[in-house]
């Protein structure tokens, strides 16, 4: 089934995780899926790994009921990202419509700056694992955690499970 007049939400800032972007977002655009980057004002961000992402959007100027679902990358982005209202407004919006979080690696700071992981299943990076925990999420080692309508996962290595994961959850 086509992805074709899905539109999904992907967060940017400096320092972003490059393969956590890009993975999921051509994956999403093979299937008929639009996408679109949104960032903090910047108009380029620079990713760990150098690999640089255009922003199709200022987060302030977005509203949560234009997307689908919204797909947070890792790296150090999530640590900028959740000092932003707006990203966790957005963040917040989407999760209270149902629609998929996705979120790996140590994008969870995000949902857990929004409030949004306490009493639900998710894993990350064991690097943010105790930030999880004490934010209330039953944590689990695993590739990928579907609980509801959330999505986590820990690593690039986990990125075909995230990225099958979030194509499910939107079919």
């Amino acid at each position: 089934m086509s992805l074709e007049g899905k539109s999904i939400l992907f967060f940017a800032a400096p320092w972003y995780e490059d393969l956590e972007l890009w993975y999921p977002k051509i994956r999403l655009e093979e299937e008929g899926a639009e996408t679109v980057v949104a960032g903090l004002g910047e108009k380029t961000y620079q990713g760990k790994r150098g690999y640089p992402v255009t922003a199709d959007a200022n987060v302030d100027d977005l509203d949560a009921a234009d997307f689908d679902a919204l797909v947070i990358p890792g790296g150090y982005a999530p640590d900028i990202l959740r000092r932003s209202a707006k990203v966790l407004s957005l963040t917040r919006e989407i999760n209270a419509a149902g629609k998929p979080v996705a979120f790996i690696c140590h994008a969870g700071w995000v949902p857990i700056s929004a409030g949004i992981v306490r009493g639900k299943r998710g894993t990350s990076v064991g690097a943010i694992r105790d930030d999880l925990v004490n934010a209330g999420m039953l944590w689990e080692d695993s590739p990928v955690v579907v609980d509801g309508n959330l999505i986590s996962s820990r690593t690039p290595a986990d990125l075909p499970q995230f990225s099958r994961a979030i194509l499910a959850a939107l079919r």
